[in-house]
């Protein structure tokens, strides 16, 4: 009996460029891209926090290159992609948020949210997959969204105006992008522990109504996430592209 092979998680061998990556989910996404074999270039603001992360890796065995850079410098992270990449993986987990109501927002709280989250994420995208596509290389391209993406979220009205722009212009990337081979997905988390999420849970009306809409009954963490990412950037995800990977908890189910 001729069985399928199944394809691999690996990704030994492919270059990946992970932004974001000083803490949070893009700490969570550095580690599972370095440690499943990518050659990993680890992008942040804060230098040392970015060392202290390339050490820890490197001393495992990974290949990891810390690289200071502000996604939301258009023109410094064009330059930073056309001279260090091409990259076949780009996990871009580099957000920001100014929670609040809506009837409370201010041009400067707009501003910097979708300078970062929305018109960053964009344009680094879009000079990954120009460096792929001028060297003829196959690609996965992952925007770190959120659930408030897909969905609407009390004092979020910014911050979800700028993940569903991102789920907006993922799925045009990757009806644009799949002639080239190029794939492009966003994982969309719930509410997962971190320090930034603990402004919000330590509110216990807020914390009241986000574990309501958990079905799983429990707020997720950083290894929640680390699974999806080595998915859609692995070649065990060959055929998907365009998608919303929602790592939500059941939120959304209901």
């Amino acid at each position: 009996m001729d069985l399928p092979k199944g394809p691999g998680f690996r990704l030994d061998g492919k270059r990946a460029l992970v932004t974001g990556a000083s803490s949070g989910l893009g700490l969570a996404a550095a580690v599972s891209i370095a440690r499943a074999g990518a050659d990993t270039t680890i992008a942040a603001r804060r230098q040392p926090e970015l060392q202290a992360l390339a050490d820890a890796l490197n001393a495992e065995g990974c290949k990891v290159t810390p690289l200071v850079l502000d996604v939301a410098d258009i023109a410094a992270t064009q330059a930073v992609v056309a001279d260090n990449g091409p990259f076949e993986v780009l996990v871009n987990s580099a957000g920001h948020a100014r929670h609040g109501p809506a009837m409370g927002t201010l041009p400067d709280d707009y501003d910097a949210v979708m300078a970062l989250n929305l018109r960053g994420a964009y344009f680094l995208t879009q000079a990954v997959a120009k460096g792929l596509i001028a060297a003829g290389r196959p690609g996965s391209l992952i925007n770190i969204s959120s659930q408030m993406g897909v969905i609407g979220g009390q004092e979020r009205a910014v911050y979800c105006a700028s993940k569903h722009g991102v789920e907006g212009f993922t799925k045009t990337f990757a009806i644009e992008l799949g002639p080239h081979n190029i794939r492009i997905n966003t994982i969309c988390p719930t509410f997962i522990r971190t320090p930034l999420s603990a402004v919000t849970l330590d509110r216990p009306e807020l914390r009241d109504w986000v574990m309501g809409k958990i079905k799983l009954d429990r707020l997720g963490e950083l290894e929640d996430v680390m699974g999806p990412v080595v998915y859609l950037a692995s070649d065990a995800s060959a055929l998907v592209t365009g998608i919303s990977h929602l790592v939500d908890g059941g939120w959304t189910a209901g």
